[in-house]
């Protein structure tokens, strides 16, 4: 199937009288014919369902969906896009290690990686998303074991080099994870460039309407765990009955391993209501994309012409430095967010956004309505200023996220805002 139909097959097909549309299985508990069926699940929970902070029949279809989407082995999904941050690198790290992220990042995730997974004992070691390859692997230590980055970074826009970094990563024996929330699988598939492990916030472009949040973890099922880096996938796990992930599960044993350890321990799975959700907008994700897409470059070439703005980051632009990227990673379009500076700082960003009537000013990004926010005062209000320049971020930026409205009124509202300016 091409990836549209995808969209609206994947991960479930009914049978002979059964509903067409994923039903909700509105369920925490599963039933068992005897004790022995019930000791064999337990031994193996690939077998059957133990209870739903593990798995649920309909988020295990939205699991297959997007899994076949990214084009992996198999998927988790969790209750926030940090959730499956946080596991995404739980599952390889211990008090001890040390992995290396980009500081072109989401706020939320650099103040986990920054702050709270130090306090747990993890290091992140940050580079520049720009670094060449001779300071990205010098950046590496004995002791670390993973590299993560975004494929549009958030808010600053920046476009990850996947392949640079996927043959640092490998060269070190390390595996890539790349946070593709922005470009979805529709625009952008990571494991196509090397990427490893791919996560999302799907309460973004996957989602679209705004109405639960949520996260996944797909994995590649191309990782070596048995290249003597990783006890834990090769040596027994005592925790559940001596398993060796990578013997029992094969190309699996990442995501399996996640479930079995991480998802048992944490319980942060999503309700069978949310997956339902999520279906329905991952079932109009492919047509959406598109429209985004077209809307901000529209969009991103008003602003780049306008008198009262300093300047315009959008991949998609021939002005970005991101542009070449952008064309070989995302050659269909950048996503529908734009971050752009507006001349007089953070008073005339305020101002702006306090004028207009279409976009709402929300703590949200990646909707169908165009939504607005200032990074700095939200989103990004607990970094320091050294963080902010870190991150591409300075006080007159605005995010623009553009939404399915008409054009015409997108642009009107843009023009009444900059008018106040």
């Amino acid at each position: 199937m091409n990836i549209e139909t995808k969209c609206l097959h994947a991960g479930y097909t009914p049978k002979n009288t059964e509903p067409r549309v994923v039903p909700i299985v509105q369920s925490t508990t599963y039933v068992y014919d005897s004790t022995d069926d019930v000791a064999a699940v337990f031994d193996d929970p690939t077998r059957s369902l133990i209870y739903s902070r593990f798995a649920n029949p309909t988020v295990m279809a939205v699991e297959e969906k997007i899994a076949a989407l990214e084009g992996g082995v198999g998927a988790m999904c969790t209750s926030s896009g940090q959730a499956a941050s946080l596991l995404s690198l739980l599952n390889i790290l211990k008090a001890g290690d040390s992995f290396i992220s980009t500081t072109a990042i989401y706020g939320g995730t650099i103040n986990l990686f920054a702050v709270t997974l130090p306090r747990m004992g993890i290091e992140c070691i940050f580079v520049s998303p720009d670094c060449t390859e001779e300071e990205l692997n010098a950046a590496f230590k004995p002791n670390t074991r993973a590299v993560f980055g975004e494929t549009i970074a958030n808010p600053a826009l920046t476009v990850f080099d996947i392949e640079k970094f996927a043959k640092a990563a490998h060269a070190h024996g390390c595996p890539l994870i790349v946070d593709n929330t922005f470009p979805t699988p529709i625009l952008c598939r990571p494991i196509e460039h090397g990427a490893d492990i791919v996560t999302h916030s799907t309460s973004k472009y996957m989602d679209g309407h705004a109405v639960q949040v949520g996260g996944v973890i797909v994995d590649s099922g191309n990782f070596d765990w048995t290249n003597g880096k990783f006890p834990e996938f090769t040596e027994p796990d005592e925790s559940y009955h001596g398993i060796i992930y990578t013997k029992t599960y094969g190309k699996a044993a990442y995501i399996i391993k996640a479930r079995m350890q991480l998802m048992r321990d944490f319980g942060c799975y999503p309700s069978a209501q949310s997956a339902f959700y999520l279906n329905l907008g991952l079932e109009t994700l492919a047509v959406r994309m598109k429209q985004y897409c077209e809307n901000a470059m529209t969009v991103a070439k008003f602003l780049e012409s306008h008198e009262k703005v300093e300047s315009v980051n959008y991949p998609g632009l021939e002005s970005s430095p991101y542009h070449a990227l952008a064309q070989k990673y995302l050659p269909d379009g950048c996503s529908g967010v734009i971050s752009f500076v507006i001349k007089g700082g953070r008073p005339a960003a305020v101002r702006f956004m306090d004028s207009l009537k279409l976009a709402s000013n929300e703590v949200h990004v990646a909707d169908i309505r165009t939504c607005v926010l200032h990074p700095a005062s939200a989103t990004h209000r607990q970094l320091t200023d050294e963080q902010l320049v870190a991150a591409g971020i300075n006080g007159g930026m605005v995010r623009f996220s553009v939404g399915l409205e008409s054009i015409d009124d997108i642009l009107d509202d843009l023009r009444a805002g900059l008018a106040a300016v």
